[in-house]
């Protein structure tokens, strides 16, 4: 079957689809868009979270056809979700031949919240969806929007960091090696001991 939808404000076209192939498949495979990552398959990790029709789901688990004639937004189109029409390359620092990134990709990055970065995509989109709905959320808030993304690598502190920075009231400093705008930060010298002798 063919299915038309709209993914990131572009009308695509997808061909020979199979009645079983999932919105993910058809993300990945036939419209290379890599952002949201196959890894469960049963909806369980959260890693392949997309916008369809402006909510939030596990592509893994929508059926390609259930697409059809809607709109899919994907980690790679929140930008141009938050700034409508801004080209590619005006990004900044080590970003600027990417485009620009969503502020909660930026706060991610900043905060070192990204770690292996393979269930990084799915979170971004939890927390862009968190955002739109409550843009002040406390702690208790943030972790249950997140409750259906799994991170192997972490506590999550690193990604809680993350949205409170992305809401600004961030309580720390950008992660080690980073300064805001995610550029590698000045490193300092190490001191010698105190004047006057011993430590």
């Amino acid at each position: 079957m063919r299915i038309t939808c709209t993914v990131n404000g572009e009308r695509h076209e997808a061909d020979d689809v199979w009645p079983g192939e999932s919105l993910l498949h058809v993300l990945r495979e036939r419209l290379a868009l890599p952002g949201a990552k196959n890894a469960c398959e049963q909806g369980e990790c959260g890693s392949c979270t997309v916008y369809l029709d402006g909510l939030p789901v596990c592509a893994c688990l929508v059926a390609a056809g259930q697409a059809q004639g809607r709109t899919v937004i994907t980690v790679e189109g929140l930008p141009a979700e938050v700034h409508p029409g801004l080209p590619a390359g005006t990004g900044e620092g080590l970003f600027a031949d990417a485009g620009a990134l969503d502020p909660v990709q930026r706060a991610f990055i900043e905060a070192g919240a990204v770690q292996c970065g393979f269930c990084t995509p799915g979170l971004v989109v939890a927390v862009h969806d968190l955002l739109a709905r409550n843009p002040r959320p406390a702690d208790p808030d943030i972790r249950e929007a997140l409750a259906g993304n799994l991170c192997r690598c972490t506590g999550y502190e690193k990604i809680l960091e993350a949205v409170r920075l992305a809401t600004g009231s961030a309580r720390v400093a950008p992660a080690e090696g980073a300064q805001a705008g995610g550029l590698p930060a000045q490193r300092t010298p190490p001191q010698g001991p105190p004047a006057g002798g011993a430590e």
